[in-house]
């Protein structure tokens, strides 16, 4: 069966800051690279993968397509690329904006193909060859439509302590024209949209403008998204002109699941961190592109995507985080699975992931890591909740579970309805899943529980389990002492006869 999971990309790939675009029939994902157990944001090259829009399934590597000795500002490798965005110029070729670490300006490669080897073409500049260096121009994102060339960009770091950034006027995400030489402005640059400093009063009040802008023109509408000052979210702004007017519409995703359905930042359903994405249309279908984090830094992040509706007055109501993402419907509740497709990892305290040097560094957590070309969950301890949605769970009646590590005790598996009682009778945790904590709690309830015994090797082990018709959402809950690590779960039909 064809089906695929967030992230949707191979486990080994560290792909965030994801722009999606349709080019002639397959969907391109560019973004920054991460390396897995990196130690700094995109610390490798461009790479790139596609899909056919008809089989969104199957993801096809395209190899490196721009390195970072390419730029002459470069040419020793030792400056990171960071988020990219690509266009269709209209010469018909290809045209990559991107930034080096910490350099105030935009640079740009070009193709004659979506996903071919890049090459150098220069720098935004002004008329007079002075470079675009206003309101720190980060995270650019292009859009080229009828003869015009949008250029957005901005960060805006407003509530972080970087040395480098201060006393800089920092006014928020911003806008230019550029001529049709894709390098040169022609108009701007504007202020579309605040940072903290200057939001208040407006519609962006609470969620303004922080980093990682993406346009898109939908209908007579144009959508720019954006990551506000929480960073965990991207959320949205609309107006009908592409250099100003913009207001605020609200959070498309969030990746700790904050604000679904009224959920708090401190109830968060993963470890949180930065966040970039954009939106793309598959087949009549939206998408909200963006990444999550895994080990347990700001450095080592993986694609995600979610399907949104974009109703008829234009609004986009913010989505869940999932697991089965771009599978446009659940997944099989027959099969194994890696346990590091998760959507839900918390022990009720999960963090903003660390990023190196701002004093802020996590105390240990469940998290995603690898060791060798393994990845799996570590740190799993009392009280740990781990979820997955959306899988047809009434196909199955056996779950089985491949952990090892130093713990005694039982893994609770579930569903909703079962882990509302079970993290109730634990510890009265139940309000990270259940929107009503109150609800009463029978605590005399059998629930299905794996037995875990300390095992230095990965070992499986099994239970049955019953699923009513309609439950799609699956939660392990561990109870007991010591940690393990948990690499995949099983999920199978009843024993023949």
């Amino acid at each position: 069966m064809k089906q695929i999971y967030n992230p949707y990309l191979p486990l080994n790939e560290y792909i965030p800051d994801g722009e999606p675009h349709v080019f002639d029939g397959r969907l391109y994902i560019f973004g920054s690279h991460d390396r897995e157990n990196g130690g700094e944001f995109c610390e490798l090259d461009y790479v790139c993968y596609s899909a056919a829009i008809d089989d969104l399934t199957k993801w096809r590597f395209e190899g490196t397509i721009y390195r970072r000795d390419q730029d002459p500002d470069n040419s020793d490798g030792s400056l990171c690329l960071y988020a990219p965005d690509v266009c269709h110029g209209p010469d018909g070729r290809y045209y990559l904006y991107y930034c080096l670490k910490f350099c105030d300006f935009i640079s740009i490669a070009v193709c004659d193909t979506p996903a071919g080897k890049y090459e150098y073409y220069g720098k935004v500049v002004y008329p007079d060859g002075s470079l675009l260096g206003e309101n720190l121009p980060y995270d650019p994102a292009v859009l080229v439509e009828e003869g015009r060339v949008l250029l957005y960009y901005g960060f805006a770091p407003t509530t972080l302590q970087i040395p480098k950034y201060k006393g800089l006027k920092m006014p928020g995400g911003s806008a230019v024209e550029l001529e049709s030489d894709m390098c040169t402005v022609k108009d701007g640059p504007r202020v579309v949209l605040p940072s903290a400093l200057y939001g208040k009063g407006t519609s962006f009040e609470g969620h303004e403008y922080f980093e990682a802008p993406s346009i898109r023109k939908i209908g007579e509408l144009y959508y720019l998204v954006y990551s506000s000052v929480h960073a965990h979210e991207l959320c949205y702004a609309v107006s009908r002109d592409p250099l100003g007017g913009f207001e605020y519409g609200g959070v498309i995703v969030s990746n700790g699941d904050i604000g679904y359905k009224g959920r708090k930042t401190e109830d968060r359903l993963m470890a949180i961190g930065n966040n970039h994405g954009g939106l793309v249309c598959v087949k009549d279908q939206w998408y909200i592109f963006y990444h999550r984090h895994t080990h347990t830094n700001a450095y080592n992040r993986q694609g995600c995507a979610e399907p949104v509706h974009i109703d008829e007055n234009g609004r986009i109501r913010q989505v869940t985080i999932t697991t089965s993402g771009l599978n446009n419907g659940p997944l099989a509740g027959q099969g194994i699975y890696p346990a590091v497709i998760c959507c839900n990892l918390t022990d009720g305290h999960m963090p903003m992931m660390p990023s190196r040097g701002r004093g802020n560094e996590a105390e240990e957590f469940p998290n995603i890591t690898n060791q060798g070309d393994k990845r799996f969950l570590t740190g799993i301890k009392d009280k740990t909740v781990i979820g997955y949605k959306y899988i047809t769970l009434c196909q199955a009646s056996r779950i089985t579970v491949k952990y090892r590590g130093c713990a005694s005790g039982t893994l609770f598996a579930g569903s909703e309805r079962n882990v509302k009682s079970i993290l109730k009778a634990l510890s009265n945790i139940a309000h990270f899943i259940v929107n009503n904590p109150a609800a009463a709690c029978h605590c005399d309830e059998k629930w299905p529980g794996i037995r875990i015994v300390p095992n230095d090797e990965w070992v499986d082990a099994e239970t049955e389990i019953h699923f009513g018709e309609g439950e799609r959402e699956l939660y392990f809950v561990y109870h007991g002492s010591g940690e393990l690590d948990m690499l995949s779960f099983t999920l199978l039909p009843e024993r023949q006869a």
